[in-house]
């Protein structure tokens, strides 16, 4: 972990792209898109069903190893409305295994609109808690510090002929996005014109790395 310092709260990056609220012993995370594999299959485009139990899997591994009491989801946990019912009975008893000895909540996204209460854990729009937001899309117009997901970002970087890409937090003085945790997602570049239209200036993009995070300022 990573110490982070946000609108007065001491937090802490984590290199597979969660975030660590110390005082609140919570972790929070973004993006699982839970059954993704098997929405696409739905279209007849085939791919190994097992994004689920593996981003369920790093969760467990994550929040066992931070010793997390609260479990906060930013958004887009299922990749659509439909997901939770087509989990496979091994991810479902993972998942009720956790909500039933965490402090789950579960906030909604545009993917996810609906949570099925069915799996555990609270289900809600978006919460202030020790003054932070937390919801899924940040809200340009809102002066409230904020935690977001949505954009999936990642930062890339062309050197010597090799490009390297890995997913990245985007911050400025208020606004704070959060990579995608899930298994199976893509990514944003992190200097998009849309992510920093969602932040505003000086926006900047973080990586944590080898117990150190790395500052890269992104263009406005």
């Amino acid at each position: 972990m990573v110490p982070l310092s946000f609108a007065g709260h001491d937090l802490a990056a984590l290199p597979d792209g969660a975030l660590f609220w110390p005082a609140r012993r919570a972790l929070l995370v973004a993006d699982l898109h839970f059954e993704k594999a098997s929405w696409f299959a739905k279209s007849g485009q085939m791919l190994p069903p097992y994004d689920s139990i593996a981003t369920l899997g790093a969760l467990a591994a994550l929040a066992e190893r931070t010793g997390a009491a609260e479990l906060w989801c930013l958004g887009d946990s299922f990749h659509d409305t439909d997901g939770c019912a087509r989990l496979p009975d091994r991810a479902r008893a993972m998942l009720a295994e956790m909500t039933a000895r965490i402090d789950w909540r579960w906030i909604t996204g545009n993917h996810d609109p609906v949570v099925a209460e069915a799996v555990g854990g609270t289900v809600m729009a978006e919460a202030e808690v020790d003054g932070l937001v937390l919801r899924h899309e940040a809200d340009p117009g809102d002066p409230r510090p904020e935690l977001s997901g949505h954009f999936h970002p990642k930062l890339r970087i062309a050197s010597r002929g090799r490009h390297v890409s890995r997913r990245c937090f985007v911050a400025t003085a208020r606004k704070l996005i959060l990579p995608a945790f899930g298994a199976l997602t893509g990514g944003l570049d992190a200097g998009h014109p849309e992510i920093v239209r969602a932040v505003g200036r000086g926006a900047v993009a973080l990586v944590a790395v080898d117990g150190r995070l790395l500052h890269f300022p992104l263009a406005a």
